[in-house]
């Protein structure tokens, strides 16, 4: 016992040394700590003579900007973050960013680095890519998760507010110490310590580049490690979904017009028109699986008119766009539904976005048609016209009972049985899905 107590107390002593003001330190503050020792996070520190320097460099360089940095969206990680550069390649126009990335670190390094590189910042939000050099230079999954939590642990402590968007380690190769099993074993682990945590948002960074083997692409990775031009724009583009729902980006009006004979069924504004309706009650015989998806009962029917979000926050108007947020739970399946139901023949056109390995559904009157990231799964993985992360024109067009769907014009059903009537269905499952511009014309 007497030993517990003191080591919890001289952890405590080394957090508050850590977060001490960085005026109040000594002179050496920039450099890389000499010893381990007394130090928060487990590991051995990296001691290479390039990543020592370009440690005390950077940060030194960082502390100079501290003040014109404040309140910047910031991107915490190792090499792969360093490569955005200070102008992050011309990505996110009108965000205010800061690049804190240091080639070579690892999680214990970031940890140390937290308080005076980002937590000083008082960022608007916060960007992790954290985790291949521990695995690189031997570190065991459980040991990158524990760091890992205690970094979430950090923001948290400063900052309730904070949104935390969290990418999943990229594939990379076991030629580089990086095999793709202890990479997914990784990344289930910071999936576990999130889970539930609404103030997080997981970016399915894995699979926007894995390949068949799970390992990178070398389309995006010319050594299976680090991005090239092409790569980044891909990342850009998983990214910047995120960013709009939270208000950074795409802040201008949707200038669309209906095209003559549609009705619009989305205002743009708030979910008018839409609300939920009662759902069956699931069977339960089984012993609930924690890693199971969260499947959401409705009892009571509840209409969101002149709102412009749901009760439970998962369905937001946002500028144009009808937001299916990403759930904390990792996977969360529920529908909004029109409060309106359709009968006779229609034409339904609208356009969605997913980010990487979204998953959701289109309801017409009650059947589901797939709509999520199609190349990543599923049964439209061969799309040639398909746009990953950017916007795709879905149109239904219904006859007698049976419906005919095309993205981007190309075909995904022609023989998809419908009832005679029934309202239009939008599902929740995984990632992020945007819909916008919904419409229905009758015939």
């Amino acid at each position: 016992m007497h030993n517990h107590i003191m080591y919890r107390i001289l952890l405590a002593l080394a957090f508050a040394t850590l977060f001490v003001p960085t005026a109040l330190r000594s002179e050496d503050i920039f450099a890389l700590p000499a010893s381990e020792a007394g130090l928060p996070g487990e590991g051995e520190l990296r001691r290479y003579d390039g990543y020592v320097k370009t440690w005390a460099r950077l940060r030194r360089q960082w502390s100079q900007q501290a003040e014109q940095d404040q309140n910047a969206v910031v991107f915490l990680g190792d090499s792969i973050t360093q490569g955005w550069g200070t102008d992050f390649r011309g990505h996110f126009a009108g965000m205010k960013l800061a690049n804190r990335g240091i080639g070579g670190d690892t999680t214990r390094g970031m940890l140390i680095r937290l308080q005076d590189d980002v937590l000083s910042l008082n960022p608007k939000a916060v960007v992790l890519l954290m985790g291949t050099n521990d695995m690189e230079v031997g570190l065991e999954p459980d040991l990158i998760g524990r760091n890992f939590s205690k970094i979430i642990q950090g923001i948290q402590s400063h900052s309730r507010d904070i949104p935390i968007i969290v990418c999943q380690v990229f594939p990379s190769s076991a030629d580089k110490k990086r095999p793709s099993e202890k990479i997914k074993r990784v990344n289930e682990l910071y999936s576990t310590v999130v889970k539930g945590d609404s103030q997080i948002i997981v970016l399915d960074t894995w699979s926007l580049f894995a390949n068949t083997e799970g390992d990178a692409t070398p389309r995006w990775f010319p050594d299976l490690l680090h991005l090239n031009a092409e790569g980044y724009a891909k990342w850009a583009s998983a990214l910047r979904p995120v960013f709009a729902t939270l208000g950074y980006l795409e802040t201008e009006p949707d200038d669309f017009e209906l095209e003559p004979g549609y009705v619009s069924l989305f205002n743009g504004k708030d979910l008018t028109g839409w609300g939920f309706r009662p759902t069956p009650p699931r069977k339960s015989g089984k012993k609930p699986n924690p890693n199971a998806p969260v499947f959401v009962e409705i009892t009571e029917a509840e209409s969101f008119e002149g709102k412009n979000r749901s009760s439970d926050n998962r369905y937001v108007a946002i500028n144009g766009r009808l937001v299916v947020t990403t759930p904390a739970e990792g996977r969360r399946i529920q529908q909004l539904w029109t409060t309106a139901e359709f009968g006779g023949d229609f034409t339904l056109k609208l356009e969605f976005r997913a980010t990487p390995n979204a998953d959701s559904g289109v309801f017409i009157r009650q059947p589901q048609l797939q709509c999520r990231d199609y190349v990543v799964a599923g049964p439209y993985t061969d799309l040639k016209n398909y746009r990953p992360q950017d916007w795709n024109e879905l149109v239904v067009t219904v006859r007698g009972e049976v419906a005919h769907a095309t993205c981007n014009g190309e075909l995904l059903t022609d023989n998809m049985p419908v009832p005679a009537s029934g309202p239009i269905g939008l599902e929740g499952d995984r990632g992020q899905m945007e819909y916008r511009r919904i419409r229905i014309k009758r015939r």
